[in-house]
């Protein structure tokens, strides 16, 4: 017998006593003690370097959208080039960088 399941002793049983796990049951959880910090929503500042990264992926995904309406229109590949190249400097100069 092991931590009270299975059989005294398996003489006369017929079986030769192992007994098996239940791989199907499921196992509650441990609760999770609320601390004061964790109930207030401490914030912590953002990564400068994630910031920055954000700022030039929506002005290239403004430019990527320009773009395609460009090519939409008509422009030559050319002309779709400076166009973009042209929003790129309004939009690096015009956006506030940290």
């Amino acid at each position: 017998m092991y931590n009270g399941i299975g059989l005294q002793t398996t003489r006369g049983s017929g079986t030769n006593g192992y007994t098996q796990s239940n791989k199907f049951v499921i196992k509650p959880k441990t609760k999770t003690v609320l601390t004061e910090n964790s109930i207030s929503g401490v914030s912590r500042k953002r990564n400068k370097d994630i910031i920055e990264h954000d700022r030039k992926r929506q002005i290239e995904l403004k430019l990527v959208v320009l773009e395609d309406k460009l090519v939409e229109q008509g422009y030559s590949d050319d002309e779709v080039a400076e166009k973009v190249n042209e929003a790129r400097r309004i939009l690096e100069a015009s956006s506030p960088e940290q």
